[in-house]
């Protein structure tokens, strides 16, 4: 059976249904990330990179007694510069193929979710665990930021909070308190673009073959740029080391974590704050709210839809979190 780009006619005839229409596809990966529908995205100030001024100390004043002067101060200030990525993917499929029994829109439609729900969770992984310094095409994700656990209300490692967990093995999770606004997190896009993800319909081209031999097809091009920074890390929280292994035990005190996040969190009033869990701890949460075992869950209803609240902040669900993270120290 012949194969044209990567589709064969028993993979056309697979997504026919009854009718000879294309049916509808349960794509077997679906995931769900929330994160990347929280996010709020800014033009960068420079080409592709966002430059921001942070406040590392603040001036000091002087108690002043009579006929004594006092000695000007200032704030101590540094620079931080956060760089956008590129995501791009292109889907062809052979127009004869595409064209059987009239079912081009359909069929390239359901090309195309395969697409977006690719680019997708990949966006979301880098939004946690992305590193410039791994793959410099990339963005940096919240992972790296906050890396390594301290005890300095002074630096970002204050706010990467241990879990209360005798975390053992590399079976641990995270969840992130976001406190999203354009003073504190944000996304970035490159200047002169638009947000989001973009798709261009190429519409019929001539697709060529290694070995010389050209086809018509039809061609969608898919294109998303995306950036992450952080101005100001108190607005982002950590909280690491959730043994998977254990939490349904009390070895993990985890409403204990998700207090003292909250409280690292300078003013919830600079942005819209929220919890981001994948299935597995969202999942015991909500057993303790059924259960009726903490007082500070509460459930809302968002767009028809519960959603699970701690101290009225919403905790969303981010599957690109990994339940095989290695221990933070």
């Amino acid at each position: 059976m012949s194969t044209l780009t990567g589709v064969s006619y028993s993979d056309f005839l697979s997504r026919l249904g009854p009718d000879n229409k294309i049916s509808g596809i349960i794509n077997l990966l679906m995931k769900t990330n929330d994160i990347m529908t929280d996010y709020q995205s800014v033009e960068c100030n420079k080409l592709t990179s966002h430059q921001t001024t942070v406040v590392n100390g603040l001036p000091t004043a002087t108690w002043r007694i009579l006929n004594y002067g006092v000695a000007p101060t200032k704030g101590v200030t540094s620079k931080i510069e956060d760089s956008t990525g590129m995501l791009e993917a292109y889907s062809e499929v052979d127009k004869d193929m595409a064209d059987l029994n009239g079912n081009a829109p359909a069929w390239r439609l359901s090309e195309a979710r395969l697409h977006l729900e690719g680019m997708n969770q990949q966006m979301a992984t880098t939004m946690i665990y992305g590193s410039q310094l791994t793959y410099p095409e990339r963005f940096t994700g919240f992972s790296p930021r906050y890396a390594a656990l301290g005890t300095d209300p002074d630096t970002s490692t204050y706010n990467c909070v241990n879990a209360y967990g005798s975390a053992a093995g590399a079976d641990q999770t995270s969840m992130y308190l976001v406190c999203w606004g354009e003073n504190t997190v944000h996304g970035l896009h490159p200047k002169g673009s638009e947000a989001g993800l973009k798709h261009e319909d190429k519409g019929q081209v001539t697709l060529d073959q290694p070995a010389g031999y050209h086809y018509e097809g039809y061609r969608d091009h898919f294109q998303w740029k995306l950036g992450l920074t952080v101005r100001d890390w108190h607005y982002v929280v950590r909280i690491c080391n959730i043994d998977t292994s254990a939490i349904t035990t009390s070895v993990v005190d985890l409403f204990a974590a998700m207090i003292d996040a909250y409280y690292r969190i300078p003013h919830m009033g600079m942005g819209t704050a929220v919890f981001y869990a994948n299935a597995t701890v969202l999942a015991w949460l909500w057993k303790q709210y059924t259960a009726k075992t903490n007082v500070g869950l509460t459930v809302d209803q968002t767009m028809g839809k519960p959603v699970l609240n701690f101290q009225g902040i919403p905790i969303r669900r981010c599957d690109a979190i990994l339940n095989t993270e290695s221990i933070v120290t």
